[in-house]
């Protein structure tokens, strides 16, 4: 019997520790959280100061007899979770459930923590031993209790205002009044009409390049100076009687420096940029590669914790990509010294270091072989940010010509030169926004020198909305007001899409009926909950708990005091018509009573007022008497006769039509099935796709269909089942029980609480 117990939270993790350590150790996996807050009123005893009322996951309640067995007559029980407010909280929970209270009969007790899954950090962390940090287990319990007061609270508000089974929470209402502003903001855009002045013109050497009309009569001109074709047509007709020469030439070298390495926050980010990945699929993919992975006959962590607001590299991280950069590019590429970076985000946790690879040396081509395309794609992003970071700065020379046309006009021309690249040969980082324009290469030119004018460019532009959200720019958002914390973000997101407050199409984000309806609701009667400044105040003191400087149960009161004393006057004040329904100045066709706009099942709707008397309804788009919209025409070209495609909307959903028709009838979904890249365990052949059913429900299916129909209605994961070996498992998130692993093949009964559920309906009395 091994004389030391190690419990950490995933039997993966379990499984690559164990290789590092000796016979006296034994590995096992708590398998998640073992305790919560049950998902009923009454968990949270506000009268005895907040008492948490913690009970056993049913789910867990195997594992923790297991532990005991596994725990009883052991010397030393290490305690090795996650290096993070959770982990901390998962630690001592593990302590209660075990009934591990320091008795004489009791194993000692060791906290452990460690940032990357490798030999020498597991050695590291073994031989310096630490305790259960009571500051950060406050910080998280105080976290839990926070969003279940809120949760079970404002949610059935909703369902009294609304309608049953809405949600609200802490973080996840603010996140939603982000979506919900933007979409009022484009709504709110009156467009304008705008122009630009350009000029191709030649020097000497005959070569062609263009100029923008930047200033008239000495005055620079803004981007909406010319407002309309016959200003831009004066000015053109005035431009061409002008003879056009160099008034002045300017270079400046510019420096370029790097990314810094990724963040929580900036990895979810970059992957949904550049791979498309969601950050929920981010931070699955991630954690693989944390816990390990089989290469060749060793299973190795291949990046460091990924939970992190640090950007911070150790030094023998730096050593070993600055090695590697001499090696590939030569010492030019390399920096003397390391290059610091400092966080900007708000309320930074940085106790750890960036995400990184364990060992740079490990490169990504290397590695490829045994990943899976979506670990080698995140694993690829994370080595190439990591050592681009270290890589010397690209030298630019940027030049800028200010040319004359006569007394009135006078055009700017830019261009830049890259001398160095630096960094930029290996890396660049992605961008939200559209890409200004490029500047491209200008020919030799002098000061005074006459240049000839090729042709007159005048160009109508219209200014554009402000966009909506992608995942990518929601993260960042969230992180720059300091709303929630990164490794939450995943979660919230998909909560919101779960809810069925928001949609996305096309990695962007589009509020529904009913989430506009909930977040005007709590806009308007609970601003001060939906505040971003609030929100993000609130993180501080959670923050300042973890670090020992305020006490969770008085911050606790200090929330609940006010806030419940509000619900109880909102509950009185506000009716579910003033929310639920909105006037119009039509009248009913069939009674004339007036036609209202009313909130449904499947969004907003007309209807008459004199219901249930008269029952007659319409749609909105029809009520509101809209111009018929123009077609969308999507990027894809018709398989069949080439044509456009345009995007309809039918029964079941939006979808893909041929603009031939009639005379192509070629329809597609507008969401082509997705490659998992899992291979199909029925046929050994195939891949799981995700498709999507008639009703616009996920499913995931063999790329052989209908050679071969193996299907399932929850999402596979390339894990064998640990308890049949079946080739996969698959993850279901529910309202009642939260996130579970299980295996598909029904005689087998594997089954495990991943996380719990985020905010559930209270029981009927």
């Amino acid at each position: 019997m091994a004389k030391n117990l190690v419990i950490v939270e995933s039997p993966a993790k379990a499984k690559t520790i164990a290789k590092f350590l000796d016979k006296d150790h034994e590995v096992v996996a708590s398998y998640g959280h073992v305790r919560a807050l049950p998902s009923k009123q009454g968990s949270v005893d506000i009268d005895a100061d907040f008492e948490p009322l913690y009970q056993v996951l049913a789910d867990s309640k195997k594992h923790i007899t297991q532990l005991k067995k596994a725990a009883k007559g052991v010397e030393e029980l290490i305690l090795a979770t996650d290096p993070d407010r959770e982990g901390e909280a998962i630690a001592w929970h593990l302590l209660q459930a075990l009934g591990i209270k320091g008795g004489k009969k009791d194993p000692i007790v060791k906290r452990v923590t460690f940032h990357e899954i490798t030999k020498p950090a597991i050695s590291h962390a073994l031989s310096h031993p630490g305790e259960i940090s009571q500051e950060l287990v406050d910080a998280q319990q105080a976290r839990s209790i926070l969003d279940y007061l809120v949760g079970f609270n404002l949610s059935p508000f909703l369902w009294k205002k609304i309608r049953y089974g809405l949600s609200a929470g802490r973080v996840q209402s603010v996140a939603l009044r982000l979506i919900c502003d933007r979409e009022q903001e484009i709504k709110a855009f009156v467009q304008q009409e705008y122009w630009s002045i350009k000029a191709e013109l030649t020097g000497s050497t005959e070569q062609k390049f263009e100029a923008k009309l930047n200033r008239l009569d000495g005055k620079k001109l803004d981007k909406l100076a010319i407002g309309n074709q016959t200003e831009a047509d004066e000015l053109v007709a005035g431009l061409q009687q002008q003879t056009f020469s160099v008034a002045k030439l300017e270079k400046k070298e510019k420096k370029r420096n790097p990314a810094p390495p990724f963040t929580t926050s900036t990895l979810q980010q970059e992957a949904s940029r550049k791979l498309g990945f969601s950050a929920r699929k981010t931070m699955q993919v991630a954690q693989k590669l944390y816990e390990g992975i089989a290469i060749s006959e060793e299973t190795v962590g291949l990046i460091t914790y990924m939970r992190t607001d640090s950007v911070v590299l150790s030094s023998m991280a730096t050593d070993e990509a600055r090695e590697w950069i001499t090696g590939k590019f030569g010492a030019e590429y390399a920096l003397d010294k390391p290059r610091v970076f400092r966080n900007k985000a708000k309320n930074a946790q940085e106790a750890h270091e960036a995400v990184r690879p364990t060992a740079i040396t490990r490169t990504p081509e290397e590695l490829k072989r045994h990943l899976t395309p979506d670990q080698f794609k995140l694993y690829r992003l994370i080595w190439l940010r990591t050592v681009a970071s270290q890589m010397a700065s690209a030298r630019l020379d940027a030049t800028t010509v200010d040319i004359a046309a006569g007394d009135r006009f006078e055009l700017r021309a830019t261009g830049q030169v890259v001398n160095f690249p630096g960094f930029m040969q290996l890396y660049i980082e992605g961008r939200d926004d559209k890409e200004e324009e490029p500047e491209g290469m200008l020919p030799p030119l002098k000061e005074e020198e006459e240049l000839g004018l090729h042709q007159l460019l005048p160009e109508q532009h219209f200014t554009q909305p402000p966009p909506r959200f992608t995942e990518a720019t929601l993260v960042k958002t969230l992180e720059e007001h300091g709303i929630g914390r990164p490794s939450t973000y995943a979660s919230i997101i998909q909560t919101l899409v779960q809810r069925k407050y928001v949609r996305l199409e096309k990695r962007t984000f589009f509020p529904e009926d009913v989430g506009m309806v909930v977040s005007d609701l709590l806009v308007k009667h609970f601003e001060q909950y939906v505040d971003y400044d609030f929100t993000a105040q609130m993180e501080e003191h959670l923050d300042a708990i973890s670090r020992g400087e305020e006490q969770w149960r008085p911050v606790l009161r200090q929330f609940w005091d006010p806030f419940i004393s509000l619900l109880k006057q909102k509950e009185k004040e506000v009716s579910k018509a003033d929310v639920t329904t909105e006037k119009t100045d039509r009248t009913c066709p069939e009674c004339s009573k007036d036609l209202v706009i009313k909130l449904g099942r499947r969004g907003r709707f007309l209807a008459c007022s004199g219901f249930p008397d008269c029952r007659y309804t319409e749609p909105l788009s029809n009520g509101e008497q809209q111009e018929p919209e123009e077609p969308v025409f999507s990027e894809e070209k018709c398989e069949k006769c080439g044509a456009q495609m345009l995007i309809k909307q039918g029964r079941y959903g939006k979808f893909l039509a041929c603009s031939a028709y009639p005379d192509c009838k070629n329809i597609q979904p507008l969401v082509k099935p997705k490659n998992l890249g899992i291979t199909c365990p029925a046929c050994k052949e195939g891949d799981l796709m995700e498709k999507t059913s008639k009703r616009g429900k996920i499913f995931y299916s063999c790329s052989r269909y209908p050679k071969c129909k193996f299907a399932l209605w929850d999402l596979p994961l390339p894990e064998p089942c640990p308890t049949c070996n079946f080739p996969i498992t698959v993850e279901k998130t529910t309202k009642r029980f939260g996130t579970v692993r299980r295996c598909p093949q029904e005689e087998c009964d594997y089954k495990v609480q991943i996380a719990p559920p985020a905010e559930k309906k209270s029981e009927k009395k």
